[in-house]
């Protein structure tokens, strides 16, 4: 598909856990392989730009690789943590993939938070991980290049040339990310192609491009911008609330509470902000959390990460997608509850009216024969 000058992409999620009300046992779905097999191929055939596929039960990259022949167009967004694995090695994998799927991956590059990288065994602290990360993605586009590496950084060390394969896409697939904080957005400014924000109000949005936008000038560097948020859509705006109001019914003091406490000792300066928007308070009607007309911050209830959904008609769904494409947002990666039906809700009632599109991908003269070798016995 060719590339509008006007065009958005538009992402969907491949991410467990799933169900009409997933955060309690009687509304969570058993998710496995050909469930998960199911999501994709609807993705792939209903016109979606790819599918995130973000930190959760599963790891990303053999859920991932699993999926690559169930199909023929989606992009695999991958969820990568750069302090557990070496950028190398994670420059070997990415490399395999963008070859087995034909130039359909990208990275998304997550810093996570301290009590989550700690039980994975990192002991960097906030602002580290972000100077780790900087480290590791010099390194990575290096190595996924195909380049012979001669760094030494305050925190990796990497000689030699490890390995002979080229990616698909040159001169490496694209780089996404996310954070709020200052060290963040340095990071993003330097390295990153796509920035994420979390469903804050466009207002807030706007203003996070335009710091954003102003760091990158100085790199002398472009960004392009996107938003992560659930659609919560009916025929209605009434019937989509009420929807709203279910989901909100399923909502108990006890799995709200130990979500919240799970929460409140993350060091993510985006997830903060997304539990302001609602104090770790049940309301007795959705409304109580919309936090700006048509976005409802209620999911932060029990989901981590980005809480907020777009609740209303086609047309109210669509009016504000228009306010963050006026903000700058070209890229949507949304999803709704349960990720497979509501695939088809979107695809029907949204999808039609957005002039949705693929990133350019790899370029002609790119090829996987480009990876012709000889056998080395010294490469691990």
């Amino acid at each position: 598909m060719t590339a509008r000058k006007d065009g958005v992409e538009v992402f969907w999620y491949l991410t467990a856990p799933d169900g009409r009300n997933p955060w309690s046992p009687g509304g969570a779905r058993k998710i496995d392989l050909p469930y998960l097999r199911q999501i994709a191929s609807a993705v792939d055939q209903l016109g979606y730009t790819g599918a995130l596929l973000a930190t959760g039960p599963h790891d990303t990259w053999v859920l991932g690789s699993s999926l690559i022949t169930s199909t023929e167009r989606m992009r695999f967004l991958i969820a990568v943590h750069p302090p557990l694995i070496s950028p190398v090695l994670a420059a070997k994998m990415t490399q395999t993939f963008d070859e087995f799927s034909n130039g359909r991956v990208l990275l998304n590059i997550i810093n996570g938070n301290t009590a989550q990288m700690r039980a994975y065994g990192s002991t960097l602290e906030h602002d580290e991980r972000y100077a780790y990360t900087d480290e590791w993605i010099k390194v990575w586009q290096k190595a996924v290049a195909g380049e012979s590496l001669d760094f030494h950084g305050k925190y990796i060390t990497a000689e030699g040339k490890a390995l002979e394969l080229k990616s698909v896409q040159k001169p490496t697939p694209p780089l996404w990310f996310g954070g709020s904080s200052p060290a963040a957005l340095t990071t993003a400014a330097n390295h990153i192609d796509t920035y994420l924000s979390w469903g804050e109000p466009p207002a807030q949005v706007a203003e996070k491009i335009k710091e954003l936008s102003a760091l990158a000038a100085k790199q002398g560097r472009t960004l392009k911008y996107g938003i992560r948020l659930y659609l919560i859509v009916r025929d209605t705006d009434e019937e989509a609330w009420a929807e709203a109001n279910r989901l909100l019914s399923t909502m108990d003091e006890a799995s709200v509470g130990r979500m919240q406490a799970l929460l409140r000792n993350s060091d993510s300066v985006g997830q903060q902000r997304i539990l302001d928007f609602h104090n770790g308070r049940i309301p007795k009607d959705a409304r109580e959390l919309e936090i700006y007309p048509d976005l409802w911050a209620g999911l932060g209830l029990v989901r981590p990460g980005p809480g907020t959904a777009i609740v209303g008609s086609p047309e109210t769904v669509l009016a504000r997608i228009q306010e963050y494409r006026d903000a700058g947002i070209s890229t949507f990666i949304v999803s709704g509850i349960p990720l497979l039906e509501e695939a088809y809700r979107v695809a029907e009632q949204i999808l039609p009216h957005l002039p949705v599109t693929y990133d350019s991908g790899p370029a002609e003269e790119n090829s996987v024969e480009d990876n012709v070798f000889t056998w080395n016995p010294s490469i691990p």
